[in-house]
């Protein structure tokens, strides 16, 4: 099978989610990616809960065609060893906080002295400048720090965090486009070049249409549930059994909506005669439809409203969308037998390329489980690998 990016070799110094998100893509792309850990414990959602037969299923998400090189970077051999593989390699992604690999001589400028053309990707919380560049991020930190969590919740609730790890998984998206890019331009010129893809800048360009409208207008955006700050009704409503989503994007949509739940008067209301002052008059229309949905099931709105043509759907579960008939038809959730947890299963790659689709060629690796492997490749023999072991340069 032809894969995209099967000549590509990626040297991965990142650890947790956004940088294993990110070289996992390129990996299942084709990428020969290497994962250097640290010999005793590894990357640290090894250890993070749950467990499926004692492997944290956090890093058999984000981890999968990759080889595991577990080295003890407090050694100058462990960083000769990679440096020699950053040497051969075409990417290098890491995600160190600023300047630590630059003080164990493995920063963009002693990187780029063995290997003039690297693409060097530095992921970090808040980019290399500014006053914030030495200080650690967390997605949690980000999601309060960018403005997201004062705009998640109820209105007269709590900020909220969401509800999975949106920063670092948008910012390894970003990071992956971005060394795809890089990898382009590469290969048009030859020229490698430093990146940075931090968890802050992500966030402030999602931000996009409510930092627009502010500078705008000088009104601050606020929580609004599942509302939306330019669309009435495009939220969430209380059927009979349950909550369901409702999305009226349009004024066509209201129109087809209006007949389809049997309140036509509502096209005659003048609070309501368009998107304009539906959103003017947000309460009234909120809480009108809320008292007309809790009149039937979801099952039941669902069906009429779909029919009528107008977006809406069931607010799923984890297990619902893990056995949905569409998610089962897009094969996103795939078996991929690991050693440890023959049963696996994961969500798939969402990338879809005809020509070039992604793969699924190595399972999540056991920590150092290639260290012989890509030492030897390395031009290290037998006796000089045991010596590594020995000394504590990589792990037994």
């Amino acid at each position: 099978m032809t894969t995209a990016l099967d000549e590509i070799k990626v040297v991965d110094l990142t650890r947790t989610l956004a940088g294993p998100f990110c070289t996992m893509m390129l990996g299942d792309m084709g990428a020969e990616v290497t994962k250097i850990e640290e010999p005793s414990l590894g990357d640290e959602t090894r250890s993070w809960t749950p467990f499926w037969n004692d492997e944290g299923t956090q890093f058999l998400t984000f981890n999968r065609n990759k080889r595991s090189l577990s080295l003890n970077l407090k050694e100058q051999e462990g960083i000769d060893i990679v440096l020699g593989l950053a040497a051969k390699a075409d990417v290098m992604v890491e995600s160190f906080r600023a300047g630590a690999l630059d003080r164990m001589g493995l920063g963009y400028d002693a990187v780029r002295a063995v290997n003039p053309n690297i693409i060097y990707c530095s992921i970090s919380g808040y980019g290399r400048t500014g006053p914030m560049a030495d200080k650690p991020g967390y997605d949690l930190i980000i999601q309060a720090y960018s403005g997201l969590m004062n705009l998640t919740g109820e209105p007269d609730g709590s900020p909220l965090r969401v509800g999975f790890s949106l920063v670092d998984l948008f910012t390894g998206m970003m990071a992956y486009g971005s060394i795809l890019t890089a990898l382009h331009h590469k290969q048009k010129t030859g020229e490698g070049q430093r990146i940075e893809a931090s968890l802050l800048d992500g966030q402030v360009a999602t931000m996009s249409y409510h930092a627009t409208g502010y500078m705008a207008t000088g009104v601050e955006p606020h929580r609004l549930g599942s509302g939306h700050p330019s669309l009435v009704p495009y939220q969430s409503f209380p059927a009979s059994d349950q909550h369901f989503i409702l999305g009226c994007g349009n004024q066509g949509l209201w129109e087809r909506l209006c007949p389809a739940i049997g309140r036509t008067d509502l096209l005659e209301d003048p609070r309501f005669s368009s998107n304009t002052k539906r959103v003017e008059n947000r309460a009234a229309c909120v809480e009108t439809l809320s008292e007309v949905f809790q009149t039937k099931t979801v099952a039941e709105w669902v069906e009429a409203i779909s029919d009528a043509g107008v977006p809406c759907g069931p607010i799923n579960t984890v297990s619902q969308v893990i056995s949905d008939a569409q998610v089962q038809a897009r094969n996103m959730i795939v078996n991929m037998p690991h050693p440890n947890v023959p049963d696996l299963r994961v969500p798939n790659s969402p990338l879809k390329l005809e020509a070039t689709p992604s793969s699924i060629r190595r399972p999540p690796p056991l920590l150092g489980e290639h260290n012989e492997e890509l030492l030897t490749e390395q031009g290290y023999d037998a006796a000089k690998i045991s010596e590594l072991r020995d000394k504590g340069v990589i792990g037994s």
